[in-house]
């Protein structure tokens, strides 16, 4: 099981690798539903991590 900071960076990773390739996202730049819940998943990770 990975640590909660590697959580907190994969979920930050999978949320802007999404914002660079998708074609709604990069362009629109208005998120759309699948970069809304990974920004909710990043930020419950964040929340969750303990503070330093």
């Amino acid at each position: 099981m990975s640590s909660p900071e590697e959580a907190v960076r994969q979920a930050r990773a999978d949320y802007e690798q999404h914002m660079q390739t998708c074609r709604q996202c990069h362009v629109d730049t208005a998120p759309c539903a699948v970069a809304k819940h990974l920004l909710r998943l990043y930020n419950n990770a964040r929340r969750g991590a303990p503070r330093r």
